[in-house]
């Protein structure tokens, strides 16, 4: 007689009933496709990508018995100690005075996201967010059961009571924010709307999490002050802000090296210290050497390649944009990182326009829904202008706004 198998699903906890399947990830699928025209991974560009200097750093490790014996060994969970350094140095230049204390390396900045939810987050705890806001931060932090609050633009403006909003909810909830070319929209806060943030931080007892992913893709106008840096202006010290910066090399030199951190004080990154002891150890050793290798010279002059490559990808998108879409929808205008917002007009389903999309123009991109953590708007999708020639641009944006005058009636 033949043993059924478990019921698996009466098995899992509780927790996994919040868990669900990332829609961009499964987007990504798209691009083995070759004739997809994909606006939908937000991924770098590979021409971008440092390959020759990593590989140079990876063979000059690999080559000296010495670096090779350690970087192909077990290490110690802050992370390679000529890194961290690196990382507070840098930072020290944009008015976060730390040191290498002060710094987690985690495996990219999605690791970080999801140590913090176990670290700050109870079942029932508030986690505020902007509307709308990171997919991947609502799938790390959903696993720990909070509630949601979806943050008005108003609230940081002065349209809208933020604190009003948050009566009746858990204390000290925790702010989630991309104050810089946030996924999905491109946007950033203004210097006013991140001291208005920090404000209500104080009032409501929050602590914030700086995603700071996209801060180095800056191709606009001067950058603000992080909201870390603003935090350490107002209580003097690092180590008294109740701000955590977290960022990544993801997007500046490889997403394959899985190089991501955590600059907060002391007291948090020792306790994220013993989390990651139990999730991985560390990571990757000799991905953190080759990491320090590669930024350790010439990182100014490559961002600089990488703010003019993406900058010119923007400015093609949105001439596109502002020379096909009809009357009704309207868009975003990035001066950093990789992606254009676009509401459609009132009643367009941006899943729906997706299939029909993919169907008829073969153009891929992602519906705006999953973005919204607590209340859902259909009619909005995002566009990321990473991949794509200029020549794709401008198809690619024409084949849509043609789709999206035939359902409009446009």
């Amino acid at each position: 007689m033949t043993t059924p198998p478990p019921d698996w699903a009466a098995r899992f906890s509780d927790r996994m009933a919040r868990v669900r399947a990332n829609e961009i990830r499964e987007l990504l699928k798209l691009l083995d496709q070759p004739d997809i025209l994909s606006f939908a991974g937000g991924i770098p560009d590979p021409e971008m990508f440092p390959a020759a200097a990593i590989q140079a750093a990876y063979d000059e490790i690999l080559a000296d018995p010495v670096q090779a014996r350690q970087a192909l060994q077990y290490s110690v969970s802050e992370g390679y100690l000529p890194l961290r350094r690196w990382i507070a140095e840098r930072m020290a230049l944009s008015d976060v005075a730390c040191d290498e204390h002060n710094i987690l390396l985690t495996a990219g900045s999605q690791q970080a996201l999801d140590l913090l939810g176990k670290l700050f987050l109870s079942p029932g705890d508030t986690v505020v967010v902007a509307r709308p806001t990171y997919l991947g931060a609502l799938q790390a932090f959903s696993a720990y059961e909070p509630d949601y609050l979806d943050l008005p633009s108003g609230a940081l403006c002065g349209e809208i009571d933020g604190t009003a909003l948050l009566d009746g909810r858990a204390p000290r909830p925790l702010g989630y924010f991309v104050p810089d070319f946030a996924n999905p929209t491109g946007e950033s806060l203004t210097l006013a709307e991140r001291e208005a943030l920090l404000d209500l931080a104080e009032r409501q007892d929050m602590t914030l999490i700086e995603d700071a992913a996209y801060r180095e893709l800056r191709f606009g106008a001067a950058q603000a002050p992080s909201l870390l840096a603003l935090d350490i202006a107002r209580t003097g010290s690092i180590e008294t802000v109740r701000t955590l910066f977290c960022g990544t090399l993801s997007k500046t030199i490889s997403p394959a090296l899985r190089m991501g951190w955590v600059c907060g004080p002391r007291a948090v990154i020792e306790k994220l210290v013993l989390l990651k002891q139990g999730c991985d150890l560390h990571v990757s050793t000799i991905n953190q050497m080759v990491a320090y290798g590669t930024v350790s010279e010439g990182y100014e002059q490559h961002l600089s390649r990488l703010r003019n490559a993406y900058g010119a990808k923007a400015r093609a998108t949105l001439d596109a944009l502002a020379r096909h879409m009809p009357l009704g929808v309207t868009w975003s205008k990035p001066e950093g990182g990789m992606f254009v917002w676009l509401w459609l007009p009132e009643g367009m389903d941006g899943k729906l326009l997706l299939e029909r999309a993919i169907a008829e123009e073969r153009v891929a991109f992602v519906p705006g829904e999953p973005f919204f953590a607590e209340v859902p708007a259909a009619n909005a999708i995002r566009l990321s202008y990473s991949l794509p020639t200029d020549v794709q641009i401008e198809d690619g944006v024409a084949r849509l706004a043609g789709l999206i005058r035939r359902i409009g009636g446009v």
